[in-house]
C-alpha cells in the first residue's frame, strides 16, 4: 500500500464529501443545484473508490477508471447545462438537439462498458495489441474535452458574467490540466505515472474551495443568451488540434521505440520533445493564430457584409459628389462612417515621394502635414499592403515585429486602424482611423471589406488625378496658344516702330507725323505694358550655359528689382561661388523669388539675398518677414503650376518653372516657411568647376 497516494485521495474524498454536504443543505437554486450535486457526487466517488483500491491492495489502480469515467460525465453534464443556458436560455437544448453532444455520450457508454466489464476489454484489447492501451487514449480525449468546454464555458460568457465562472473554469481546469499531464505522459511510456496518480487526489481536493466559490456566484447570476462568436470557436478548433496532434505524435513515438532498434528510446525522447517544441512554437506565433482566425473565419462562417449592396452604395455617393475637390473628405466620413469612428484623416501621394495630409477631422491630436516616403511606416505598408490593427498590435505585437509603429501607437493618439490605399502596386494613400465607439479587433470580413471600398475610392483618385492632369495639358495648350499670339502682336508693334524709324529722317519736321508718331507709340507702349502684365521677368532666348558668378546673378537682381520695396539686400559669406548655368535664366528666377517676397512683406520689412556653400553646393537664401506659408499651402499649392493666390495679376508658373530649372540643372529646392513669420526659399545649385 502507497500511503502518499492513500493520503492523498482520502484529502479528495473529504474536501468533495463536505462540498457534497455543504450544496445539499445550503443552496437553494433547483436548476444548478441537483447537477452540480451529481458532478460532485461521482467525484466523491471516484476519490473514495480510488482510496478503497490503494487500500486494500485487492484491487488494481486502473479498476478505478469507470469511476473516473462518471465523474467526467457528470462534470460534462454541468457544463454542457451552463452553456446551453448561455447560447439557448434553456439548460437542456445543447443536450438534446446538438449531435456532437449525442455520439460524445455514445462514446462515454462504450468506454464505461469497455473499462467495467473485463470479457469486452481483453476482445478489443487483444485486436489491438500492446502498444495502444485504449484507456489512456480515452481518458487523454476526454481531458482534452474538459478543457475544450471550460474554454468554451469562459469565452462564451458575456464580459459581466465571466466573474461568475471565474472560479469555476480555474478548478476544473486545474482537473483536467492534471488529468491531460498524466494521461499523455503515461501513452509516451505506457505506463502510469505513479507520482502523477498520487498527487491527483490532493489535487481535486484543494479545488473544492474553489467549487465552493463558483456554485455561489453560479446561482446568483442571471445567464444572457449568447451565439458562439468566431473567437470560441477558434479557441475551441486550437485545443481541439494541440489535443488530436499530441494523441498522433505520442502513436507515433510509439513507433519509433518499439520499432527503432537500440535507439528506439532515445529517438522516442527525441521526437516527443521536438513535437511538443513545434506545437509550443505554432501556437504561440502571432502569425500563425491570425492567420488561422482568418481561415476558420472565412470558410466556416457566413458572411456579415453583402458587398454587393456596399459596392452599389459607394458607387452612387461618388456619382453625388459635385467636384473631386470633395473626395479627400468624402474618404475620410466614408471609414468613419462605415466602423463608427469618432476620427480620421487622409494622407495624398504628392508625387514627390511623401504625403501631404489632405483632409482629417476629429483626430484628438495636431497630424503631421507631410509624411516622407522613407518614414518605417509607409516602407511597412508598401512591403506588406496590410492593414495595421492597433488592437492587433496590443494583443500580438509579434504580428507587427517587422517595423517600428511606435509613433502612432501613443495612448494619447488613440490610432485604432491604418489603411493603405494602393492603385497598381502603387501606394497613393493613407487612411489613419481613431478609436471606435466599441473598439474590437478587425476580423477577416471587416478588412475585405476596408480594402474593396478602398479600392473603389483609390480608382476615384486615380480618375481625380487623371482629370486634372487632363486640365492642365490643356492650360499648357492654351498657354502656348496665347503666346503665339503675343509673339505676332510683338512683330507687329515691331513693324509699327520700324515704320516710324525709317520715315523720321525725312518727315520728322511734319506736325502730322509727329502726332501720328505720338499716336502709334502710345498704342504700341499700351500692348507692351499688357505683354509685359503676361511675361514679368521672362527670357524667350536660348542661352548656352557657362561658368557664372552667382554674386554677379545676385547683383543684378538687387538692381531690377530694387524699384520696389523693401529694397532687397545681398549677404555673402565669403568670395563669390562660381556656378555652371545660363545668367538671365538666373536672374529671371531669383527675381520671380524676390518679387514674390517683395509682394508678402510690408514695405518698412527687409528681404535679403543670402549667398553660401557647402563641399557640393551653392546656396542662396531669399528670406523675408512677410506674411508666410503653412505646411499645407507649401505641401499642396505652392509649387502647381497655374494655381496662383494673386488673382488676375499672376499666372502661377513662376515657382513652378524655377523649381523645375533647378532640379533640371541637379540643384534642389527647399521652403521653410511659417504664417506670420515670414518665408525662406533655400536653392541649392552645384558647384561649377574649380
Amino acid at each position: 500500500m502507497d500511503d502518499n497516494s492513500l493520503i492523498s485521495y482520502l484529502v479528495g474524498a473529504a474536501g468533495y464529501f463536505g462540498l457534497f454536504l455543504w450544496v445539499l443543505l445550503k443552496v437553494d437554486n433547483k436548476a444548478l443545484k441537483l447537477p452540480f450535486l451529481i458532478a460532485v457526487f461521482f467525484s466523491l466517488l471516484w476519490t473514495a473508490a480510488t482510496a478503497f483500491f490503494i487500500y486494500s491492495e485487492k484491487f488494481f489502480v486502473f479498476d478505478s477508471l469507470p469511476f473516473e469515467t462518471l465523474r467526467n460525465a457528470a462534470w460534462y453534464l454541468l457544463m454542457g447545462m451552463l452553456l446551453s443556458r448561455q447560447r439557448y436560455g434553456n439548460s437542456y437544448a445543447l443536450l438534446i438537439d446538438s449531435k456532437t453532444t449525442q455520439v460524445f455520450m455514445v462514446f462515454l457508454g462504450f468506454v464505461f462498458v469497455f473499462e467495467s466489464s473485463a470479457e469486452v476489454r481483453d476482445w478489443v484489447q487483444d485486436r489491438l495489441g500492446d502498444r495502444i492501451q485504449i484507456r489512456l487514449v480515452a481518458h487523454l480525449v476526454f481531458a482534452i474535452s474538459g478543457l475544450v468546454l471550460i474554454e468554451q464555458l469562459y469565452r462564451n460568457a458575456l464580459p459581466d458574467q465571466r466573474f461568475t465562472f471565474r472560479y469555476l473554469c480555474l478548478s476544473l481546469g486545474c482537473l483536467y490540466t492534471v488529468d491531460f499531464i498524466l494521461y499523455s505522459k503515461s501513452m509516451l511510456f505506457l505506463r502510469l505515472d505513479s507520482e502523477l496518480w498520487a498527487a491527483r487526489g490532493g489535487v481535486n481536493g484543494l479545488i473544492t474551495p474553489l467549487l465552493a466559490i463558483a456554485m455561489i456566484r453560479l446561482q446568483a447570476e442571471s445567464f444572457a443568451v449568447m451565439a458562439i462568436s468566431k473567437k470560441v470557436a477558434f479557441h475551441t478548433t486550437a485545443m481541439l488540434g494541440a489535443g488530436l496532434y499530441l494523441v498522433f505524435m505520442s502513436l507515433v513515438g510509439f513507433y519509433i521505440r518499439d520499432f527503432g532498434g537500440s535507439w528506439g528510446g532515445v529517438a522516442q525522447i527525441t521526437f516527443s520533445s521536438l513535437a511538443v517544441l513545434l506545437l509550443a512554437v505554432l501556437f504561440f506565433s502571432g502569425r500563425i493564430r491570425a492567420y488561422f482566425k482568418f481561415f476558420i473565419g472565412k470558410h466556416f462562417f457566413r458572411s456579415h457584409y453583402d458587398y454587393r449592396i456596399e459596392w452599389i452604395r459607394l458607387s452612387n455617393q461618388i456619382v453625388a459628389l459635385h467636384s473631386f475637390n470633395d473626395l479627400p473628405r468624402f474618404i475620410v466620413d466614408t471609414f468613419t462612417d462605415m466602423l463608427d469612428c469618432a476620427g480620421g484623416a487622409v494622407w495624398l501621394n504628392n508625387g514627390q515621394g511623401g504625403f501631404h495630409l489632405s483632409e482629417h477631422k476629429n483626430l484628438g491630436f495636431q497630424p503631421p502635414q507631410l509624411i516622407e516616403g522613407q518614414h518605417p511606416t509607409v516602407v511597412f505598408l508598401r512591403q506588406t499592403q496590410w492593414i495595421v490593427d492597433f488592437v492587433e498590435l496590443k494583443q500580438d505585437p509579434e504580428v507587427y515585429a517587422d517595423t517600428d509603429l511606435s509613433a502612432w501607437s501613443d495612448e494619447s493618439k488613440k490610432i485604432w486602424i491604418i489603411l493603405p490605399l494602393f492603385f497598381k502596386d502603387e501606394l497613393e494613400a493613407i487612411i489613419f482611423l481613431t478609436d471606435a465607439k466599441v473598439i474590437r479587433q478587425l476580423n477577416w470580413e471587416d478588412r475585405d471589406l476596408l480594402k474593396t471600398v478602398g479600392m473603389q475610392l483609390v480608382n476615384a483618385l486615380a480618375l481625380s488625378k487623371v482629370s486634372e492632369a487632363l486640365a492642365k495639358s490643356k492650360q499648357f495648350e492654351a498657354y502656348s496658344r496665347m503666346s503665339a499670339y503675343l509673339v505676332h502682336d510683338l512683330k507687329n508693334l515691331v513693324a509699327q516702330i520700324d515704320l516710324i524709324v525709317k520715315n523720321a529722317e525725312k518727315h520728322r519736321f511734319n506736325p502730322e507725323f509727329i502726332d501720328d508718331s505720338m499716336d502709334t507709340l502710345k498704342n504700341v507702349l499700351s500692348k507692351i505694358e499688357q505683354i509685359m502684365g503676361h511675361f514679368k521677368k521672362g527670357d524667350v532666348v536660348n542661352i548656352q550655359p557657362a561658368v557664372i558668378g552667382l554674386l554677379d546673378v545676385l547683383d543684378d537682381v538687387v538692381i531690377q528689382q530694387s524699384a520696389n520695396k523693401p529694397v532687397p539686400k545681398v549677404v555673402c559669406h565669403g568670395e563669390d561661388i562660381k556656378i555652371v548655368g545660363e545668367k538671365q535664366k538666373l536672374v529671371a528666377i531669383f527675381g520671380h523669388l524676390v518679387q514674390n517676397a517683395q509682394d508678402a512683406t510690408p514695405d518698412d520689412g527687409y528681404v535679403r539675398l543670402e549667398l553660401v556653400k557647402n563641399q557640393a553646393y551653392a546656396i542662396v537664401k531669399v528670406m523675408d518677414n512677410g506674411c508666410g506659408m503653412d505646411a499645407q499651402f507649401i505641401a499642396e499649392r505652392l509649387f502647381k503650376p497655374f494655381d496662383t493666390t494673386k488673382g488676375n495679376a499672376g499666372m502661377g508658373i513662376g515657382v513652378y518653372a524655377a523649381r523645375e530649372y533647378i532640379l533640371s540643372q541637379g540643384g534642389n529646392c527647399k521652403v521653410d516657411s511659417k504664417p506670420g513669420e515670414g518665408t525662406c526659399f533655400i536653392v541649392e545649385l552645384p558647384l561649377g568647376p574649380p
